[in-house]
């Protein structure tokens, strides 16, 4: 596989470059958060700084001038003293890594910043999601603090994270090799699992073997994995991965490995025992809504017509499953279907797609139907990620079979 190298990262800076339109852009990356006490959460890059410059670093800042065509690095400043227990990217490598020939201090970026105000009344930055008033967690602050710096110097301030949405939905051949890498990981662990699945007794088994699996691939979880049985299938993010095993009920498992930078996004819903009847058919039912809504998608289908007819799918099959009085029945329909069907696959799980009308070449997505019965205590989803191609598509994920 290609290594996503220097190269890689500058090319996304050039083709950003042309989306400025000689206009400026100054983007910070994350800063380090608290997990407890004096420890931190393991560190993970804003997802637009890792695509413009691979650093995966706290509280670095990246400045890009499109009327010059020059780009500039920002390095935090760090205690001498606290670089003898916390790792951090020396200057050189990170010119390495990124491409970018010039690292300055946070002072020297500074006075960059109030130079190029002078030729620059707009300045382009990344802002926070349009629904993080919904996310029931706080925001990385490095995004807003780095707008509150930059509406100090700069007359006007925008939001460049639809440009960059863009740019990243239409996945370049070396990033599809490396999330084709982290699929067959994936693939490869869930395989196991189903292998070996009647042999475990709780839900942290089948967490530790995947994890295991995915570590040994030289990859880590992409996300928090989701192993779900029983019940604990019916809630559509269930994290606790702790309950003991049942015999004769199904279980869920919601995974990706992420291995240079791209995560894979996989689900299965295996058996644990028998299954009973009601729990063959709607899994049954599931595959078949999988399967057709996965040939629903080529270039050029819209959106729209996409999730009229996959919702015409779900509906069709939830009603031969008695769940469903017809397909005005919206609220059985949102009850027991309760999540998006699809969502962008790239360096976030959730990638943005940047607000297409349509289907393009390039685009990863993931299909991901389920069927949750809460009174009867089935839950099953189904999983795969599709590229699209110039003429169709591909199922990335085809060789993990779907069956239970």
């Amino acid at each position: 596989m290609k290594t996503l190298d220097a190269s890689f990262f500058a090319g996304n800076r050039r083709a950003a470059m042309d989306k400025l339109q000689g206009g400026l852009l100054v983007i910070a990356g994350y800063t380090g958060m608290q997990k407890s006490n004096d420890e931190e959460f393991r560190f993970t890059q804003e997802s637009n700084m890792w695509y413009l410059t691979g650093i995966e670093f706290p509280d670095w800042w990246l400045i890009m001038d499109g009327g010059s065509g020059k780009s500039w690095l920002v390095e935090p400043t760090i205690d001498e003293r606290l670089r003898l227990f916390t790792e951090s990217l020396a200057a050189e490598d990170a010119k390495a890594k990124s491409g970018v020939d010039t690292v300055l201090s946070r002072d020297a970026a500074m006075t960059m910043l109030r130079r190029l105000a002078k030729t620059h009344s707009l300045v382009h930055t990344v802002g926070q999601s349009p629904y993080s008033e919904h996310f029931t967690f706080a925001l990385n602050p490095a995004i807003a603090d780095m707008k509150t710096t930059l509406e100090r110097t700069f007359v006007k301030v925008e939001d460049f994270r639809l440009p960059l949405a863009r740019l990243r939905a239409i996945k370049q051949p070396v990033e599809i090799d490396a999330m084709q890498k982290a699929i067959d990981v994936t693939m490869a662990g869930l395989s196991q699992v189903k292998e070996n699945l009647q042999s475990y007794r709780h839900e942290y088994d089948i967490d530790a073997e995947l994890g295991y699996a995915f570590r040994k691939a030289g990859g880590t979880h992409g996300f928090d994995p989701i192993v779900a049985s029983g019940k604990n299938a019916t809630v559509a993010h269930y994290f606790q991965n702790n309950a003991a095993l049942k015999k004769g009920t199904f279980v869920m498992m919601d995974v990706g490995a992420k291995l240079n930078g791209y995560p894979a996004d996989l689900t299965r819903t295996f058996a644990y025992g028998k299954p009973t009847k009601r729990m063959a058919s709607v899994h049954e039912a599931v595959r078949i809504m999988q399967a057709e809504i996965i040939e629903l998608i080529k270039p050029g289908v819209s959106l729209e017509e996409y999730q009229r007819e996959s919702d015409a799918i779900i509906k069709r099959e939830m009603i031969k499953l008695g769940v469903m009085n017809g397909p005005d029945d919206e609220q059985a329909f949102r009850r027991h279907m309760p999540h998006a069907l699809s969502h962008g696959l790239g360096i976030d799980v959730h990638d943005a797609l940047g607000r297409p009308r349509e289907f393009q070449p390039g685009m990863v997505l993931t299909v991901e139907p389920g069927v949750y019965l809460q009174d009867e205590g089935i839950g099953v989803r189904i999983e795969d990620d599709i590229l699209v191609t110039e003429s169709g598509k591909k199922n990335m994920s085809a060789k993990l079979s779907t069956t239970f």
